[in-house]
């Protein structure tokens, strides 16, 4: 069986993007897998081994293309400038635009002449009248919709999502009913460069180290205690803090200029809107107002919203129905369609 169509798949020999060769291939396709080199350290090295393992078991040819400069400079350096600046940054969303269906994609269309690119994200896409939209997957707790955001037409008229239609433990059980090495991978961390026992916290600390400044009661504006650097901290933040006080405090607003932490209870952390820059949409869109399910964070539901767009400068407000908790900068919000879930657009939180 074969239908002539070339696809280039992301393969990291993780469970998902090894499955993802093994159905494609299965389906015809003529398929090659590309690993990226994004950090130039032993974890890398094993991630080659590993993927050249799954390639070699399903019988389809493996390229590595380095792109360890320009992780660094995309994805690397954005994240610490970020903590730098007051801000909480999303370096998944950025590897997607800049790495995976950046340059990747660049690569297996344009030098190895592949039809389609594809990877073991979860999502759906679906053709209307020649416009592709994204839907959620079959595995909604895995849908990883939020991250694909930036992604446009050239995008998705070229992606093919095999996982789509399955759940991980249905994944899961194709890797180990047909032996591919990573059938028993554990799930990837959230940042792939920062490697466990290290985390967040210790890398920003060891990179920017520590720096005395104050806690500050929101309300009262009053010093509360000290603490070590800002950009250790992230709004929502609960523990950690280490303030006793009569009702947990969070963290709810950083002042980048003064090292100063604010921190306040559970309702300061509310807010019913939220200014955006960088606003993008999937397909041609043209609306400068729309009732949406706006999501401000990945692992956090959706809430009903009015979305006003400035097309003009490509800013956007969005106005929630209900106050919603942690808006954060340096955060995406993404609009989903409130009647059939798919993916509108979205943008940066200012």
């Amino acid at each position: 069986m074969s239908n002539n169509k070339k696809v280039a798949v992301g393969l990291s020999g993780g469970l998902d993007s090894s499955v993802t060769c093994f159905l494609l291939k299965q389906q015809g396709y003529d398929v090659a897998a590309i690993t990226v080199k994004m950090v130039d350290d032993a974890k890398f090295e094993q991630i080659v081994k590993n993927a050249v393992a799954v390639a070699d078991k399903i019988g389809i040819p493996h390229y590595v293309l380095d792109l360890s400069k320009e992780f660094k400079k995309d994805v690397i350096d954005y994240f610490e400038n970020s903590y730098k600046n007051g801000l909480t940054p999303n370096p998944c969303i950025l590897c997607n635009r800049t790495i995976k269906w950046g340059r990747l994609f660049d690569y297996a269309i344009n030098v190895l002449g592949c039809d389609y690119v594809s990877s073991g994200h979860y999502a759906r896409i679906e053709d209307m009248d020649g416009i592709k939209k994204m839907y959620p997957a079959k595995d909604e707790k895995k849908d990883q919709q939020y991250y694909l955001f930036e992604l446009d037409q050239n995008h998705l008229q070229k992606i093919i999502f095999p996982l789509s239609g399955y759940t991980k433990d249905e994944i899961r059980k194709i890797a180990l009913d047909n032996d591919l090495p990573s059938k028993s991978s554990k799930e990837s961390q959230d940042i792939c460069f920062i490697t466990k026992p290290m985390t967040t916290k210790k890398y920003i600390t060891q990179k920017f180290g520590t720096k005395k400044g104050d806690f500050v009661f929101l309300k009262t504006g009053k010093k509360v205690g000290t603490h070590e650097g800002f950009y250790q901290y992230t709004i929502g933040q609960r523990k950690g803090i280490g303030i006793a006080w009569e009702e947990p405090l969070y963290v709810v607003k950083l002042d980048a200029q003064k090292n100063i932490v604010y921190v306040g209870t559970k309702e300061d952390l509310l807010s019913t809107e939220l200014s955006l820059h960088d606003v993008k949409f999937q397909y041609p869109f043209e609306k400068e107002e729309f009732e949406a399910n706006v999501k401000i964070r990945y692992n956090m539901d959706s809430k009903p919203a009015r979305v006003f767009v400035d097309y003009k400068n490509m800013t956007g407000r969005v106005v929630f129905d209900e106050p919603v908790a942690s808006v954060t900068s340096g955060q995406a919000a993404v609009f989903y369609d409130k009647n059939d879930k798919h993916l509108i657009g979205g943008g940066w939180i200012d």
